[in-house]
């Protein structure tokens, strides 16, 4: 696929993003919930090999395809791998699904009710690495814990700043100002976002685009603006902590709104599966985030 050819396939949005990025923080917790203990692996390097076990089975799997998974967000050790002798983003331009990479480092202390993204010294050098490898866009993921106008603000400047970034290595950038789903005052904070990324889009120029990743709203359809957007390509939705059948549910009533989920996805799959159990399982989740995707 070329860059056109991978725009046009995340711009119609037949399917989901399927997130498998998680990272040195999240990567042990994942591999508990896969069935791999914490005394299987001694040390980081034994740890993401787990990992990247993991998510080379699921890339190979027959159930996982572009026909219903239209992108995949990587973690730059996956992305650096190989999955059945190629680079793991050719693997996924193979099976027609569009390669990202995850390029945030990180979170900062909480102020202003929000978490910023930890500063990104060799962003430069990562992107055009993963510009080389055929890989199509980025994600860059920040929190925001409260309803507070100056930290949603800084939020999601820092987001579009980044963003910029991304686009003068002409790649897609995926800015996630994710919302706490546990947040009292989300409502209410969710309705600062939304003018915050209108404000910001406005500032782009024209002829340039972004994607947003954003917490399933409270109020139904609420992101209605931004996915009609014409700088936006696409608005996927994160599970956030949501159970799988819970996060279809909700996204079930955004219509337009495309998922983007990691533990929802992978919340059945072990790895002491058959392959034709975890093919059957995977084959499973797909087919439900697929239509939560696509009613």
């Amino acid at each position: 696929m070329k860059t056109a050819d991978m725009t046009a396939k995340i711009a119609a949005g037949d399917g989901f993003i399927a997130a498998l990025d998680q990272s040195g923080g999240s990567t042990p917790k994942a591999l508990r919930g896969y069935g791999v203990s914490d005394d299987e692996w001694s040390n980081d390097e034994e740890m993401f090999g787990k990992i990247h076990e993991m998510r080379s089975r699921i890339i190979s799997s027959p159930a996982f395809g572009g026909e219903k998974v239209v992108g995949a967000i990587l973690f730059e050790r996956t992305m650096d791998g190989e999955v059945g002798g190629r680079p793991t983003p050719q693997a996924l331009i193979d099976k027609g699904v569009v390669p990202f990479i995850k390029i945030d480092k990180g979170l900062e202390d909480e102020a202003n009710g929000v978490q910023l993204m930890k500063p990104m010294p060799t962003l430069d050098d990562l992107l055009t690495k993963a510009k080389g490898l055929g890989v199509f866009g980025t994600k860059e993921r920040s929190v925001i814990q409260s309803a507070n106008a100056q930290g949603i603000a800084e939020i999601v400047a820092q987001q579009f700043e980044v963003g910029r970034q991304v686009i003068a290595h002409g790649m897609m950038p995926m800015l996630e100002p994710e919302y706490n789903i546990q947040a009292e005052d989300r409502a209410e904070g969710e309705e600062l976002l939304k003018s915050e990324i209108l404000t910001q889009l406005d500032r782009l120029p024209e002829g340039e685009q972004v994607m947003l990743k954003l917490s399933i709203p409270v109020k139904a359809d609420h992101y209605r603006e931004l996915i009609e957007h014409p700088k936006v390509l696409k608005v996927v939705a994160l599970s956030g902590g949501y159970s799988r059948e819970d996060a279809c549910r909700e996204l079930s009533k955004n219509p337009g709104m495309i998922a983007s989920f990691s533990r929802a996805l992978l919340e059945e799959l072990r790895a002491q599966m058959s392959d034709e159990e975890f093919d059957a399982a995977l084959g499973d989740a797909i087919d439900a985030i697929y239509d939560a995707s696509t009613c």
